[in-house]
């Protein structure tokens, strides 16, 4: 968490209201109580960041604690996998420890329970309990067993732990209240005996304890100040409050448990159960798979911790259950790989071009600036010769004035190089176009629109380039009750290519990002070697799927009189810009993204006028400098009014607009 912020979360505001009662800073500790059952996603990346970062904020201990009672579901591998991801998130936790560590301590407790007469062994089945349990509007009715003796409730329980007893014959359940309007609060079950081997304890153990009693007795035994959890457990405060009354001694701190919203983003589920299915089933490759939405998954595509932190400080601490735009964390990626990442050329899709007054067997190694964001960066040399690649979608035989790429006839400049003019095309026996014909001038003063990247045919490596795309088609694929999940994956979620690069790529790391000029982000492959460049796509320039969303006006009946004329691009971006600035982080975002997404549609001719733009209407000026962000990645050359017009807003007083113009 960022300390500069501009007010307290309403979960700072308890712990400030605890201070002030009272409490000593140096009884704050936090924990973090992932089960092993599953590898993180971006879900728990919240949970993490609140957790930990109230951790950092108040330089308090935060323990990494391991819910592990259920050994039909947990691993070794989910506990390493989880240790991996928070470390790599930069995160750093005062202890390890595990509920099973106090398996011992929570079966005394129990026994102190039955007792005092607080607990008792139930032997019906799963079925006759549930039916018993009642519903919300009706009260629940006594278990035929609920008033065994002390005696025999221990005699029982004892067995239970001894292994005397087959699974679902016994379990032991708290007796509250079945009347409770709190269904939770009616007998809940403590124990159940569950006969496999536990990924700490072996068989140890054949009983083991619920989560509702493990939980606020372990954050008991750590003495955690503040138990926070997800708003789900919300229900549950009041049987957490409960268990804790038996335990307390007046001399220790008492836990408090509060919730926060959870974090749900759209296009992807959130369930480690069918995230294990998607694995099980081999639609992924693994946990890892780039297409996953875990925190390993993320990784190996290529986004960094930074950027994952930003986004769950950006979202914030919620009390209210929301679903959050997959484009807000895609662009906190692009925000920080624009910073950070080398520029290199790269060909996905190529078509080879001759320049044909150049001379044969010529090289010349040219200067390329490695990250223009980053004046440290310095440059590298890239070779130039008579036969390159480019995208075949860089050219077309004809196209309109606001293609700003190759045509016959025209001219665009090739990065870091010279200047090209089409001249003619050879074609397949299919009509494909196999070369284009150019001739190039040492005259690079010359003004043209376009700048294409390129890799030179003799000196390119070969890579393979997996293109990923969502892994749903659904805004929310796991919330339809009559269709599975499963239903609604992507088909086309991965491509895999193979590419050309250039030369300097030859020593690439596994993990290295970079900027493929004009394409996206791209990072190195686990599975890369020396000899096999493998790049995974992290995110594109900008938002693709904008575009995808289908129109809901669309689906309506519109009535005649409502068809009016659509509206230009350049007139809602001009409308969008005006109330800019005044809004919040998280809405300027969208609206940002929105705005870069509908500069695709708009021509130099369309901005132009709005480079005069008033000083004092910065909103107006931040979304033409956006446009012109778009504008320029897909070729537009700089000209004298562009670049007077980013020199103004690079040295105004408004941090946003300066902001926007040293991105480019």
């Amino acid at each position: 968490m960022s300390e500069e912020r501009r007010s307290l979360n309403f979960i700072e505001q308890i712990i400030e209201e605890d201070l002030a009662n009272g409490m000593s800073k140096n009884d704050l500790r936090f924990r973090f109580p992932p089960e092993p059952n599953g590898y993180l996603h971006i879900g728990h990346t919240k949970a993490i960041g609140i957790s930990f970062g109230l951790g950092e904020f108040y330089n308090a201990p935060v323990n990494l604690r391991f819910d592990d009672t259920n050994p039909a579901k947990e691993e070794q591998e989910y506990v390493d996998a989880i240790k991996r991801d928070i470390a790599w998130l930069g995160y750093k936790w005062d202890k390890v420890l595990f509920s099973s560590d106090y398996f011992q301590q929570l079966y005394d407790w129990a026994i102190l329970l039955i007792k005092e007469g607080k607990a008792y062994v139930d032997s019906q089945s799963s079925e006759a309990m549930a039916e018993q349990k009642g519903t919300p509007t009706e009260p629940g009715t006594d278990s035929p067993y609920r008033n065994r003796t002390v005696e025999e409730n221990l005699e029982l329980f004892q067995k239970m732990k001894d292994g005397a007893f087959n699974e679902g014959e016994h379990i032991l359940r708290a007796k509250i209240d079945m009347q409770h309007t709190n269904m939770l609060m009616r007998d809940p079950i403590m124990y159940r005996v569950v006969k496999k081997e536990h990924h700490r304890t072996g068989t140890d153990w054949c009983i083991y304890p619920m989560y509702d009693w493990t939980h606020g007795e372990s954050d008991y035994i750590e003495q955690i100040s503040h138990s926070l959890c997800s708003l789900e457990f919300k229900p549950h405060r009041e049987l957490y409050d409960w268990f804790l009354d038996q335990v307390v001694e007046p001399n220790k701190l008492r836990p408090k448990q509060r919730e926060f919203a959870r974090l749900n983003l759209s296009y992807t589920i959130m369930s480690k159960r069918k995230l294990l299915k998607l694995v099980e089933d081999g639609i992924v490759s693994g946990w890892d798979d780039p297409r996953m939405p875990t925190i390993s998954g993320l990784r190996r595509r290529g986004y960094t911790p930074a950027a994952l932190r930003k986004f769950v400080e950006t979202v914030g601490v919620a009390k209210r259950d929301n679903v959050i735009d997959v484009s807000l964390l895609e662009f906190c990626i692009r925000e920080d790989l624009n910073k950070t990442a080398p520029r290199v050329m790269a060909v996905l899709n190529p078509v080879k071009l001759i320049i044909t007054n150049y001379p044969e067997g010529k090289v010349e190694w040219m200067d390329a600036e490695n990250n223009q964001e980053d004046e440290s960066a310095g440059y590298r040399k890239v070779p130039f010769s008579r036969e390159i690649y480019i995208e075949k979608e860089d050219f077309k035989e004809e196209a309109s004035n606001k293609f700003f790429r190759l045509k016959l006839g025209g001219e665009v400049r090739l990065k870091n190089a010279y200047i090209i003019k089409a001249e003619s095309v050879i074609k397949d026996a299919h009509g494909e176009i196999t070369e284009i014909h150019c001739t190039y001038s040492e005259d690079t003063s010359k003004k043209v629109k376009g700048t294409l990247h390129w890799v030179s045919i003799a000196h390119a490596l070969k890579a393979e380039v997996r293109e990923y795309d969502r892994l749903f088609m659904d805004e929310a694929p796991d919330s339809h009750q009559d269709k599975d999940f499963m239903e609604f994956l992507n088909p086309n979620s991965l491509k895999t290519i193979e590419a050309f690069v250039e030369p300097s790529l030859k020593d690439a790391k596994i993990g290295d990002r970079y900027q493929f000029q004009r394409l996206g982000y791209f990072s190195v492959d686990d599975d890369a070697t020396s000899n096999n460049l493998i790049f995974n796509k992290t995110v594109g320039l900008r938002d693709t799927w904008a575009k995808k969303k289908p129109n809901e006006s669309n689906n309506k009946a519109q009535k005649p009189q409502n068809n009016q004329p659509k509206r230009k691009a350049i007139d809602i971006i001009k409308q969008l810009g005006k109330k800019y600035t005044n809004l919040p982080e998280e809405k300027r975002l969208k609206v940002r993204a929105e705005i870069m997404e509908l500069a695709k549609d708009v021509s130099y001719n369309d901005i132009e006028p709005l480079f005069n733009t008033a000083a004092k209407k910065a909103g107006t000026r931040i979304a033409v400098t956006l446009v012109l962000n778009v504008l320029l990645k897909q070729g537009l050359n700089r000209d004298e009014k562009v670049d007077e017009f980013l020199l103004k807003a690079k040295e105004d007083k408004n941090e946003l607009l300066v902001a926007e113009a040293v991105l480019i």
